[in-house]
């Protein structure tokens, strides 16, 4: 029998720089479906919702133990609303929200993800 592959090391670094490019690349999504019109509104929103997330993450020192980001995580899925400009439906926006917040718990929790850092995911 094989040992199982150990966890890599928490990297805050990388989280930090990973969710650097998820805003860009959320910012650019919303470009695109704002320029496609009304059908891709909620690729808009999921774009919002996203960079709304990562922005709130970034600037916390919770990105550099892994245990501090999961636990701000959870702080920010038990919030009662969200508000963020350029949202087409807000209760769209809420589920994608919590959407985008239960995926990153899961990276979180098992610190996969975080290395890929293309903008396509």
């Amino acid at each position: 029998m094989s040992k199982p592959a150990a966890a890599p090391e928490w990297d805050g670094a990388m989280v930090h720089i990973w969710l650097e490019r998820r805003i860009i690349a959320a910012r650019a999504d919303q470009v695109t479906a704002e320029r496609a019109g009304r059908g891709e509104q909620d690729d808009c929103d999921k774009a919002a919702a996203e960079e709304m997330i990562c922005t709130l993450l970034k600037g916390k020192a919770a990105t550099n133990a892994q245990g501090t980001l999961v636990d701000e995580l959870k702080a920010l899925l038990d919030r009662d609303d969200y508000i963020w400009r350029g949202v087409y439906d807000d209760r769209r926006f809420d589920r994608h929200t919590r959407t985008y917040i239960r995926k990153l718990m899961k990276m979180a929790k098992t610190n996969t993800g975080f290395g890929n850092t293309t903008h396509y995911q």
